[in-house]
């Protein structure tokens, strides 16, 4: 009867061990059997997927950027991280070894003579201890330690992708602004043809002031776009130095007219999930989390330790050498939580919500990676049509041109005439090279969407 008080207070301690009770999440992620957009002629996924441009420039700054962009070192020092922790995890799985050597010089008074008596000893000890892993919650801890460091090497690719894609992008803009410019100079070239045409015709009383002006302010509307355009160019030269893991500067580079569209990779939904780094990643973030969760669940179960030990101790250091094992203790325990087991049940709680989080994370990015996937193949669609009807609209616009800058300086028609035939081709060659622009960025956004030929394998 006199332990009734403290089994009762003991079990209203264990009754207050409450937790939250996290739900674990079911998935819900379902596979299309192929996209909504078929676009063709296809080829396979390739690892240098850039190099399909067969621009030695762009080849160059991509690799130069794979070498030396900070943000893809970061990723890679990570991975020496996490190597790092699994060594670290794996530690916990074998028994630890303590040696301890000590001495101690030592000055007393005799009880019989009562003269100083000076001592010296020396002692040793060997101490072992060893956490029977019976539930698994040491290997689960590895286990999450080894996804850790899958996720980290896949997040290590996806900067490879997301830099190389970075680069063939802004190289890309920057071949278009340089093209933009090209257009920008001749069509002022045209207008200060005409400007003068239309200043001869004035001085000779063929045309009237207002054509003159009107001439005039096209030429110089036309001549303003310049520094604008060549800001831009600076601009997209010092993003893409950085890019590559330099300082800002100007880029060689090549010509806007010869790059072409590239055929279209060919790969299934289904091949995605092992094909995108970042869905590995999640991939991986969700297995570490599920071993985390199983080393929370062991911790609500006794541990089983084991020790042993020894200790020696000799006069002199040769002797203590020497000198066997003199004293020795080997034992054993188990250890069950009761008292702490509100925090150990909040702990799973917690590791149990981390992993629906990680299950939701990785199901959004996989959808994601099919919405991404599916908008570059529709607007490679899309914009391919486009470019072809632009590009006869600007073979007809010429012709316009042509045909009423005769008129004009023949006095069969006026020059409004001419300036509309110039804004016409102007606006449709500028548009050429924003939609082919645009295009190019579609097949390099498709590239990344689809993994750029990576693999879970590598």
């Amino acid at each position: 009867m006199t332990f009734r008080p403290v089994w009762l207070a003991l079990s209203l301690a264990l009754a207050g061990c409450q937790s939250v009770d996290v739900t674990p999440a079911r998935p819900s992620l379902t596979i299309p059997a192929e996209w909504r957009t078929a676009v063709g002629p296809q080829s396979p996924v390739e690892g240098v997927w850039w190099r399909n441009f067969h621009d030695s420039q762009l080849n160059r700054y991509v690799e130069q950027a794979l070498r030396q962009n900070n943000d893809i070192l970061v990723a890679r020092e990570r991975i020496n991280e996490y190597q790092a922790r699994i060594y670290a995890a794996e530690g916990n799985l074998f028994p630890t070894l303590d040696a301890s050597l000590g001495g101690t010089r030592a000055r007393s008074q005799s009880a019989a003579t009562g003269q100083p008596v000076h001592s010296t000893l020396y002692k040793g000890g060997l101490t072992a201890n060893y956490d029977v892993d019976l539930w698994g919650a040491n290997r689960s801890t590895t286990a999450a330690a080894r996804a850790s460091l899958a996720a980290q090497k896949a997040a290590a690719a996806a900067a490879d992708l997301t830099v190389a894609s970075s680069v063939a992008s802004g190289y890309i803009t920057l071949l278009s602004l340089d093209e933009q410019l090209r257009v920008t100079q001749s069509t002022l070239a045209a207008r200060e043809e005409a400007y003068n045409l239309a200043k001869r015709q004035y001085e000779t009383g063929y045309s009237s002031r207002l054509e003159l002006m009107q001439s005039d302010s096209e030429r110089r509307a036309t001549r303003a776009q310049i520094p604008q355009l060549q800001h831009q160019i600076s601009e997209q030269e010092n993003a893409l130095s950085l890019l590559a893991g330099g300082n800002p500067g100007p880029v060689p580079r090549g010509a806007f007219d010869r790059l072409s569209p590239l055929p279209v990779p060919a790969q299934l939904p289904s091949t995605l999930l092992n094909r995108r780094p970042d869905i590995v990643q999640a991939q991986q973030a969700l297995i570490a989390a599920d071993a985390s969760l199983a080393a929370s669940q062991a911790q609500l179960l006794p541990s089983i330790s084991l020790t042993a030990g020894g200790t020696w101790q000799a006069d002199t250091l040769p002797a203590l050498l020497d000198n066997p094992l003199r004293l020795w203790s080997v034992g054993g325990s188990i250890l069950a939580p009761l008292l702490n087991r509100q925090a150990l049940n909040a702990q799973v709680d917690v590791s149990m919500s981390q992993r629906n989080q990680a299950l939701y994370n990785y199901e959004n990015t996989v959808r994601n990676a099919f919405k991404e996937v599916n908008d570059s193949l529709d607007a490679i669609a899309r914009l391919q049509e486009q470019l072809d009807e632009l590009q006869e609209q600007a073979t007809v616009a010429q012709e316009a041109l042509r045909i009423a800058h005769n008129r004009y300086r023949n006095g069969y028609a006026s020059y409004l005439d001419e300036l509309d035939a110039q804004r016409t081709l102007y606006s449709v060659q500028t548009s050429v090279v924003q939609v082919k622009n645009n295009l190019l960025l579609a097949q390099v956004d498709l590239y990344r969407a689809l993994g750029g030929g990576w693999t879970s394998g590598k």
